[in-house]
């Protein structure tokens, strides 16, 4: 008879057990971006609720944000590198095709010969990172992972450019999964409709971005780097017409509903979505709403743990309470799910 293929023993939950951001050091108000899109600090606030925004500085790399957060994670958690077998790192901004990220913040960190890989879901890239993270400990695949969001958009903006260049920001936030006593993470809602690329994208390919500098050089003419572009409209009318069945669906999974909440942590996409979601979904006045995109701008996968780690460092929420998380954007990909929170550093 063949030998019998040895498997890992499932857990029964997951949760998470600790949470670390890093914010860059630049503050970026809207008086320094106003001039350039002919816009007013008026004007950002009332479309956005952006006050303000972190660019990364040279030295602050998609790596050395995720180490710093990361590290922030695994102290919040009591945990060393060396504990966690697994890194899932989102972002959208990593700007060369390979290594993944997470393999190099993986060594970074000290880790050994730990799986590690880069997930691209947009703005709802931490999300679906977390379903992986929380799978894979449930699976007996892993007994810590570590999970990132993180992102250096200012790196892809048309700074003249008026529909984004106000909206995107850098930074990175991470937490660690492990194993727990009940249910700290429930089923993902999720899904994506490619039919929507165009609302949110990189302007052009690499290869058609070197076609045109090599036309250029030939011509003596000029080229122009890729960049992100958006369609607000199409993306608000997106969010604010289906986004209510995706939250109702996490909740749903969880077996509660909204009443049940202690937060609320949607993407930091726009305000007037936040609003609109809160207002459709009905939620109560005792429920805490992340709003750190006021200071924080849109940091895409990063978003949701540096609002989680903003709502905690606030007291406006507390570790262990039940929050709903939402991540959504590029793709057009949604996903999310309720959580308890986490402590922080």
């Amino acid at each position: 008879m063949p030998t019998p293929i040895a498997t890992a023993v499932p857990v029964t939950h997951a949760g998470i057990c600790g949470l670390g951001v890093y914010r860059p050091r630049r503050v970026v108000p809207n008086s320094e971006i106003v001039e350039a899109i002919e816009s007013s600090d008026e004007w950002i606030k009332t479309r956005s609720g952006i006050a303000a925004r972190h660019w990364a500085e040279p030295d602050e790399t998609i790596v050395s944000m995720s180490v710093a957060a990361a590290r922030d994670a695994l102290k919040a958690a009591g945990l060393d590198a060396d504990q966690v077998d697994a890194v899932v790192l989102a972002t959208s901004s990593q700007m060369v095709l390979g290594p993944s990220a997470g393999a190099v913040v993986a060594t970074e960190l000290g880790m050994h010969d730990t799986a590690a890989y880069d997930v691209s879901a947009g703005c709802a890239g931490f999300c679906y990172a977390l379903a992986d993270a929380a799978n894979l400990v449930r699976a007996g695949q892993a007994r810590n992972v570590l999970v990132i969001g993180v992102e250096r958009l200012s790196d892809l903006l048309d700074t003249t450019d008026r529909s984004c260049a106000f909206i995107f920001a850098d930074g990175a936030g991470a937490v660690v999964v492990g194993a727990a006593e009940q249910e700290g993470i429930g089923p993902v809602a999720w899904g994506s409709d490619g039919s929507r690329t165009s609302a949110i994208k990189q302007d052009k390919d690499f290869a058609q971005y070197f076609a045109e500098v090599a036309a250029a050089e030939a011509s003596g003419g000029t080229s122009q780097r890729p960049y992100i572009r958006m369609n607000g409209t199409e993306v608000f009318r997106w969010a604010v017409t289906f986004l209510e069945q995706a939250c109702r669906a996490a909740l749903d999974n969880a077996g509660i509903t909204a009443a049940d909440l202690d937060a609320f942590v949607p993407h930091q996409a726009n305000i007037r979505i936040t609003d609109a979601l809160v207002r459709t979904l009905d939620l109560p006045d005792t429920v805490a709403v992340a709003r750190d995109i006021i200071d924080t701008g849109n940091t895409s996968a990063a978003s949701i743990p540096m609002a989680m780690e903003q709502l905690l460092r606030s007291g406006a929420a507390n570790p262990g309470d039940t929050a709903l998380l939402l991540g959504f954007g590029a793709g057009l990909a949604y996903a999310g799910q309720v959580v308890h929170l986490p402590p922080i550093a």
